[in-house]
């Protein structure tokens, strides 16, 4: 079975841990994902081996101006030609190709799929994508939906069009080479419509549509990395600190994200950890109150701290909310909003309003989130969530192929 992916470590790491599950289950897994040197060595710490496929992931988020379509055509073109020859000549002789990410990958991952004769399952790690009548489409870089159209159904046609506009040439090009038709709906030809949904159904219910969607759960990398010893030191030396990280999100002026963080969790009386992350945040002063960590087991950490301000991502979302701990979202964009708005509506957490806190306003949200009620409803859902959703699709597979 081939696996297919490319983005940052929330379109990665799911896929690594259905890799995990299928091996588990007996299969033979080759993972394609992009050739970030810290991905490589998340998965080979699962024992997973990795095709380079693409560009690095890094460098594009962390250069590329948020909803710029600048360099757009270029991209979806490598993309799209990263499935058509490394893809496909890992997935020769296989039996499924699961692949997951923008539409380029996947719009050209099926038609790999398509020529040579294998069974194509479209996966998504969060459900705004997926074509609804109960929200708006986000909107595609380079083009922005018209505010005055209300009617969803109207707004996700017009997705459609748009989606064909960007990349339908593209890949009718690719096709063409490989002596496949053209396609007339890019965006529904790489969704199909039985799409999986990899999310947790308590984070993310989802409602039926005219999409026949199977929601799996979410797929969870199990991660048995014990925590820096010095990391350890720190926890132990003090009442639960909050952690504040946003991952793989760039946050402007990191410099300052980082003050306005560190001064707000001060002014709760709390001690911090700050994660570098792809902001590239740093601690403001040589207090000891304050630890700086790198890549860490989030899954063990997070069980020890008071509370979590994040960027709001599928993942990391997750994995807070199975750790029960209180959290701070703080929306950048793409699916960040819908989580921080599933997180206000459970009150496990606080939605920040706004993608630019300051003192006061981040502040406020924690002394909600550090509230004692807050952190008996963030425990009592922790409950709920199910660590389960890799194997189920894992079976689903083998079901699949028989």
């Amino acid at each position: 079975m081939v696996l297919s992916t490319y983005g940052a470590r929330g379109s990665v790491e799911p896929m690594a841990g259905l890799a995990v599950a299928l091996r588990e289950l007996g299969a033979e897994v080759r993972v394609c994902a992009p050739p970030d040197e810290e991905f490589a060595e998340r998965l080979a710490e699962a024992g997973l081996s990795v095709v380079p496929t693409g560009r690095p992931v890094r460098p594009l988020v962390t250069t590329v101006a948020p909803g710029s379509a600048v360099g757009l055509a270029q991209r979806a073109a490598e993309l799209m030609a990263a499935q058509f020859e490394t893809v496909a000549a890992v997935a020769e002789g296989g039996d499924v190709l699961v692949a997951t990410g923008p539409l380029p990958v996947t719009a050209g991952a099926r038609s790999v799929a398509e020529k040579l004769g294998i069974r194509y399952v479209h996966a998504c790690h969060q459900p705004v994508v997926l074509p609804s009548p109960y929200r708006r489409p986000p909107a595609r870089r380079g083009r922005p939906l018209p505010r005055e159209v209300t009617d969803n159904r109207v707004l996700w046609d017009l997705d459609a069009r748009v989606a064909n506009e960007m990349f339908g040439e593209l890949l009718d090009a690719q096709r063409a080479a490989a002596g496949l038709a053209p396609v007339d709906d890019v965006r529904d030809y790489a969704f199909t419509d039985h799409p999986w949904l990899a999310t947790d159904p308590v984070l993310d219910p989802w409602r039926p549509t005219d999409l026949d969607v199977v929601q799996t759960g979410a797929w969870i990398l199990p991660d048995e990395r014990p925590l820096p010893a010095d990391l350890v030191e720190f926890l132990d030396a003090g009442a639960p600190p909050v952690y504040v990280g946003f991952g793989s999100t760039t946050m402007g002026a990191a410099t300052d994200i980082a003050r306005v963080a560190i001064e707000a969790v001060r002014a709760r009386g709390r001690r911090a950890v700050v994660a570098r992350g792809w902001a590239g945040l740093s601690l403001v002063d040589d207090r000891d109150d304050c630890f700086v960590v790198g890549e860490v087991n989030h899954q063990a950490l997070f069980r020890r701290v008071a509370a979590v301000v994040h960027h709001g991502s599928s993942g990391t979302t997750t994995t807070v909310t199975r750790a029960g701990a209180p959290q701070v979202v703080v929306p950048q964009g793409a699916d960040q909003p819908y989580w921080a708005g599933r997180v206000s509506d459970l009150g496990i957490g606080v939605a920040h309003d706004g993608a630019s806190p300051s003192v006061e306003s981040l502040s406020a949200a924690l002394e909600t989130a550090l509230a004692p009620g807050t952190l008996a409803r963030a425990e009592a859902v922790a409950g709920t969530v199910r660590s389960d959703g890799a194997t189920v699709a894992a079976k689903l597979l083998f079901d699949a192929v028989g």
